[in-house]
């Protein structure tokens, strides 16, 4: 006599094993996988940071003195870049491509105003003697001075005008004001013109 309590083996059923899910599918759609997941290591990125001064002033007067030290080194750097004719350092009057032009005119060329400033100190002198004939000599070469200043001026603000307008026919300057700077850079002496010339004498430019 078959058990009251056994089952039949019809019913009973067999679990069906369940199926792996993988992490793609349990992800969301649209799910954007990351590099490390990916097996990929992004590099470290290298400091690029200013160098931080590690000796940290100890007072205020530590502090004012490093201030100090750091300004004139700033000043002598834009000093140097100035005479050099670094665009970054130069006053805005000598700022532009016209005005290095400019600049290289007067500095390629010997000019009556770099006598100037030397005839009138012997004119000044010889003012002062109590002589005829040398007053009169002064004066003469004070007029002939002065003459030759100008009529180089001239020639320099024509030549400034006909080489601007060759090279730069859509510059923006005025061209009164680019003659005057290069009249007043001739009547400097050469070695102690601002920015220094950056042409030699004589030079085509």
């Amino acid at each position: 006599m078959p058990s009251l309590f056994r089952r039949k083996s019809a019913d009973v059923t067999t679990p069906e094993p369940e199926e792996e899910v993988t992490d793609a599918e349990r992800r969301p759609k649209g799910y954007t996988p990351s590099k490390r997941e990916l097996g990929q290591v992004t590099p470290k990125r290298q400091s690029t940071g200013r160098r931080v001064n590690a000796e940290a002033p100890a007072n205020r007067r530590e502090a004012m003195k490093q201030m100090r030290e750091r300004q004139r080194t700033e000043r002598a750097e834009a000093a140097e870049g100035m005479r050099a004719g670094d665009e970054r350092y130069l006053l805005a009057r000598d700022r532009g491509a016209e005005r290095k032009l400019v600049r290289d005119i007067i500095d390629s060329r010997r000019t009556v105003g770099t006598w100037f400033f030397g005839g009138a100190l012997i004119v000044l002198i010889g003012s002062t003697v109590r002589v005829g004939a040398i007053q009169l000599i002064s004066n003469l070469l004070w007029a002939l001075l002065a003459v030759a200043v100008i009529v180089d001026s001239v020639l320099i603000a024509r030549k400034i005008k006909k080489m601007v307008r060759e090279r730069f026919p859509k510059s923006t300057q005025r061209m009164g004001s680019l003659q005057l700077y290069g009249v007043m850079r001739g009547l400097t002496f050469r070695r102690m013109r601002v920015p220094k010339p950056q042409v030699d004498l004589g030079a085509k430019i």
